[in-house]
């Protein structure tokens, strides 16, 4: 009784450890968007170096996510796991104390390698030890908890902005970090993957080729599409992500393999999730900064009236739990999706320079439902689309493909944004972001569309594994 009694403690020290670092890692994605106008205040820069300061995060979170999980199976789940997160707690505190708006952007470039090793090492180590009936409810915990951080990243940043400064955003992950290494040091087993060769030539075909496909997307406003290196970024960052992908259909030991995508479930909830993030990210960025500097709304105002699209997960989420039981993840998926893209239009069509909050209200809670419905069952499906030893993986390119979508959708619709208004006015605001968030919505359609290939639950099904039986996965609950 009492051995049991013990590895029952030791799931829930492993659930409440991987769902805080999560948490913390998550929130970093959104929390500086309600932050920029005083960053911008403070600090200077254009807008591309508003972008960089949200995109230099996912996109180095993006690129090597892949990469930190093939470290933590190589070299020790828990040993690269407190790696990462004390890589990422000593950027937090760099990025408090940066005194310009370069040395920011840097810091949070180290930011996102520190959450890149961290991020995908919670979910297998709370997989290995979690009981495999169990981890059901387990995966949806971690899942709210992350979807949690990253809806409630605008309130959480204007909040601290207004009533201590900008730089508590980040002042915040310091404490938690400190608290956490110990704690993961004594709490959480070490384990290893397969210990496969590191990908050393994937990660830098894959690396160099989405840098320079955001580089080009951010710079083109400013320098013109037709300068240089614009040019130079797109054509470069898609030769080489070709490259990847030609090379990983043929390597021994890719970082992401090519067969992977061979399955209609894993291909179709890892699309829907890259287009989500894409539109979903875009909007926030765009729609925060309407908020404050068009409506004059305080940063902590900000966030509480996003609330209803931020926050409704955390009502919406049990419900869309229950659902993804009795009718299966796809239909939710699928469901929530259209309800965000439904939002996001209905936003574009109520925005005018003296929108009230009344006409905004519908499209928020809209959206907000959308948001909860996708959340909760994603990474369940994720994780059921392939065998128990490939979970890792699974889950570190998922959580990559939302990131490289986060990166994009900033670079596209601000890219929007500038091409057809700016910040001279509330009106020239207004006449960027809506086809902005017209864009944003059509993205999000589209990812409900890429749902909807995913298989039904019966056709998604493993055959079992000698110890673990993948249905008991997939029939656990989200």
């Amino acid at each position: 009784m009492s051995q049991q009694t013990a590895r029952r403690g030791g799931a829930v020290w492993a659930l409440v450890i991987t769902s805080v670092a999560g948490f913390m890692a998550a929130l970093d994605n959104l929390v500086v968007t309600t932050a920029l106008p005083s960053i911008r205040e403070d600090l200077g820069g254009a807008l591309h170096d508003l972008e960089w300061t949200v995109s230099a995060y996912t996109l180095t979170f993006a690129v090597l996510l892949m990469f930190g999980a093939a470290l933590g199976d190589r070299f020790g789940r828990r040993r690269l796991f407190l790696a990462g997160l004390a890589v990422f707690t000593g950027a937090s505190a760099a990025a408090a104390l940066a005194p310009g708006i370069d040395s920011l952007i840097a810091a949070r470039a180290v930011q996102g390698a520190g959450a890149a090793v961290m991020m995908p090492l919670t979910l297998t180590l709370l997989t290995a030890a979690v009981p495999a009936a169990k981890r059901g409810m387990a995966y949806g915990i971690w899942g709210a908890v992350n979807g949690l951080a990253v809806a409630s990243g605008p309130l959480v940043g204007g909040t601290l902005t207004e009533h201590i400064s900008w730089q508590w955003i980040f002042w915040l992950n310091v404490p938690l970090g400190l608290a956490l290494l110990p704690l993961a040091r004594l709490r959480l087993a070490e384990s290893h993957g397969t210990g496969a060769p590191l990908d050393i030539p994937g990660t830098l075909l894959a690396s160099g080729g989405l840098f320079g496909i955001v580089y080009g997307l951010v710079r083109g406003p400013a320098d013109g599409w037709t300068g240089g290196l614009v040019l130079t970024g797109l054509f470069a960052g898609t030769v080489l992500l070709t490259g990847f992908v030609l090379y990983s259909a043929r390597a021994k030991n890719p970082m992401l393999p090519m067969r992977l995508f061979r399955s209609r479930a894993f291909s179709g909830i890892n699309a829907a999730s890259l287009l989500m993030f894409l539109g979903m990210f875009g909007s926030i960025f765009l729609l925060s900064q309407y908020m404050q500097g068009v409506l004059g709304y305080s940063p902590t105002e900000a966030g509480l009236r996003m609330l209803p699209w931020t926050g409704m997960p955390m009502l919406v989420a049990p419900i869309a739990g229950i659902l993804a039981d009795r009718v299966g993840g796809r239909p939710v998926v699928a469901a929530g999706l259209f309800l965000q893209a439904l939002g996001l239009g209905c936003m574009a069509v109520v925005a005018t320079a003296d929108a009230s909050y009344a006409a905004q209200l519908p499209a928020l809670i809209i959206s907000g439902i959308g948001m909860a419905l996708f959340f909760a069952p994603a990474s369940h499906l994720v994780m059921s689309s392939v065998r128990p030893q490939e979970q890792g993986i699974a889950s570190g390119a998922n959580n990559a493909l939302r990131e490289v979508g986060g990166a994009l959708g900033i670079a596209v619709m601000a890219s929007i944004f500038a091409a057809q208004g700016g910040y001279e006015t509330g009106q020239t605001f207004v006449d960027g972001m809506r086809p902005a968030l017209v864009t944003g919505s059509a993205v999000v359609a589209l990812a409900g569309v890429a749902a909807l290939l995913i298989p039904t639950r019966r056709r998604t099904e493993r055959e079992p594994a000698p110890v673990e039986p993948a249905p008991v996965l997939e029939t656990a609950a989200r």
